[in-house]
């Protein structure tokens, strides 16, 4: 078990399945093509595992500091559904599309390109994007990247996230 306090914690599990329980007395397994939000607040305790001693688990673990302290801990989790060749909206403050609620002005969205495709978002005045290549070979706006980079873009209109191959991207539209 390890503690938590004021942040807002995303997990995607990518490959396998984590599973976890907490002080609170929850307890819950996580899959592949599932994510969970869990907003610490006051404060949590906590501890996250593989369950299995056969199949290896891929995740990425998203740690955001939340718009207002002092909440009560709470947890969601969904299983999302990916459209193809198109950014779909995985964790927002409004819950909206079916999405996370996450206490945070930032929407994270993810999107599975198939090689060759591409898919854009367009960046308001003020707001600012970072895209992490999760799986695959893919570019932004014309910079190639691989597995585990990223890219943070400022003063851009648009995104554009192209796949060299099958790929998985996570966007992050950040104020």
């Amino acid at each position: 078990m390890h503690g938590h306090r004021d942040m807002e914690i995303v997990t995607v599990v990518l490959a396998g399945a984590l599973e976890h329980c907490d002080s609170m007395g929850n307890g819950e397994v996580l899959r592949s093509g599932e994510m969970q939000r869990m907003s610490a607040g006051t404060g949590i305790m906590h501890s996250e595992f593989n369950p299995s001693d056969r199949e290896p688990v891929h995740l990425y673990q998203i740690w955001l500091l939340p718009g207002k302290k002092g909440m009560p801990p709470e947890y969601e989790q969904k299983r999302v559904e990916l459209a193809a060749d198109r950014f779909r909206l995985a964790a927002s403050p409004d819950g909206a599309d079916g999405s996370l609620t996450i206490h945070q002005d930032a929407r994270i969205h993810l999107a599975n390109l198939a090689g060759g495709a591409s898919a854009a978002y367009p960046l308001h005045p003020g707001r600012h994007a970072w895209l992490q290549v999760i799986q695959g070979k893919a570019s932004v706006n014309g910079q190639a990247l691989t597995a585990g980079d990223g890219a943070a873009l400022t003063d851009e209109p648009e995104l554009i996230a192209r796949a060299e191959e099958d790929s998985q991207v996570m966007l992050f539209d950040l104020a």
